[in-house]
């Protein structure tokens, strides 16, 4: 078995942290256990690109029970946790090719190890793996029958592929299913970024400024947690919805520029280019910390930051800040190289969340391998039966139950006769 992890001494290690992780993720386990059984994906190759965490491996381990023959590399090259790679390649022989902090040569050597796995299906986060297969080995496309894809950039990537006729297989928007956005992103994304903030600096965020930019779900996520914690939070947007929705919700609204003379801390989750630019960092506080829970380190226009700065590199003061000192003497602080925050320091999102997100995924590899036949190359979404089929089953691992509909109730919803 191929394979390039860290240190397979670390397998013990990542053993328990996965098992922590999966008692936290009761549906998934119960998809499993129905996996084991029935074998819906044997037979069907797989080459997965995501984050290489705890919750992660429960999902790979998942689709190895279903039947799946599954390679694994990191979505990142921060948000690998080199004991869980470990743990995946000794305990479940599944080949890894992940180690966190790989230069960009070992990322994408590690993306082509995962292709020449020669999938019939891909499972991505960020859309690298089937950009990289598109461009670069163009012959292999036809062996892929259908993928899936985990968030909102690799989702924006495959929608302009499709629009551009460049996209030769169907893919699953996973991150559009709405227990995956409305509970990950919103309450995975707000209370893990704000996680990697605090470990990356061990800062007070109680009465500082906090600039938020970008109010979409994972937006309003960690604007919510940053108040929490009695922080001032300013939003910045470019939809005048979404800002008119951050001023309702209670926040200061403002343009970015205006904002970069406030902020104390500054973290951008739009998914967009230089969204903190020269003519903002130009203008920012002494001490300001910029960092970005976008799945791209291009939120923040590092390039610009070193052309402002004096010439020297960064101080390393702490292991995932890195200090520039500016001509004039101010000092501007760079959380995780401009890498998703919550993965680079911290370790992600709670396994009860990513509970519905990799069920999600799970059930999704199989609707696919079952309907992908018959679907043109184009993205698409989640039966809704099988979203709130997720809902209902982590209500019921949380004890918790609902009502249902009266036989009246439903012929009511489902009539247009009956008014006043």
């Amino acid at each position: 078995m191929h394979y390039d992890v860290k240190d397979t001494d670390l397998a013990t290690s990542g053993r328990y942290k996965i098992e922590w992780a999966e008692q936290e993720m009761p549906v998934l386990q119960l998809i499993r256990a129905r996996f084991a059984k029935e074998q819906p994906l044997r037979g069907v190759r797989v080459a997965a690109c995501l984050h290489v965490t705890s919750e992660t491996a429960a999902l790979v381990r998942t689709l190895q029970a279903g039947g799946a023959d599954i390679v694994l590399c990191a979505s990142n090259p921060l948000s690998t946790q080199d004991e869980v790679a470990a743990s995946l390649v000794v305990h479940d022989e599944i080949p890894v090719f992940a180690i966190k902090g790989e230069d960009n040569a070992t990322y994408y050597r590690h993306l082509n190890a995962a292709l020449d796995h020669h999938p019939h299906m891909t499972m991505d986060d960020g859309c690298d793996l089937v950009s990289v297969l598109h461009k670069e080995r163009p012959q292999q496309v036809g062996e892929v029958r259908v993928g899936t894809e985990e968030t909102t950039t690799g989702v924006i990537r495959l929608r302009a592929m499709a629009k551009d006729g460049a996209l030769r297989f169907p893919v699953l928007a996973v991150n559009d299913s709405m227990t995956k956005h409305y509970f990950d992103n919103r309450y995975g994304t707000g209370q893990s970024t704000i996680d990697g903030v605090i470990r990356a600096t061990n800062i007070l965020l109680a009465g500082r400024t906090v600039v938020v930019s970008g109010y979409g779900w994972c937006g309003r996520g960690v604007a919510a947690r940053a108040r929490g914690l009695g922080a001032h939070v300013i939003v910045t947007e470019v939809d005048p919805l979404k800002a008119l929705e951050a001023l309702m919700d209670g926040y200061q609204v403002m343009p970015l520029l205006e904002a970069a003379k406030k902020g104390d801390v500054f973290i951008t989750v739009t998914g967009d280019k230089n969204v903190i630019d020269e003519q903002h960092i130009a203008v920012m506080k002494d001490g300001a910390i910029l960092s970005n829970s976008g799945h791209f380190n291009a939120e923040i226009n590092i390039p610009a930051l070193k052309k402002l700065s004096d010439g020297r590199p960064p101080r390393q003061v702490r292991p995932f800040v890195e200090q520039y000192t500016l001509k004039d003497g101010r000092r501007i602080n760079l959380l995780g190289d401009g890498r998703l925050i919550n993965l680079a320091a911290a370790e992600g999102h709670p396994a009860a969340v990513m509970d519905m997100s990799f069920a999600n995924q799970a059930l999704g590899a199989e609707y696919m391998l079952k309907h992908g036949a018959g679907l043109k190359p184009d993205v698409y979404t989640i039966p809704e039966e099988i979203d709130r089929e997720i809902a209902r089953l982590k209500l019921r691992s949380m004890g918790v139950e609902i009502d249902t509909l009266t036989e009246e109730q439903a012929r009511y919803l489902a009539s247009w006769e009956e008014g006043t």
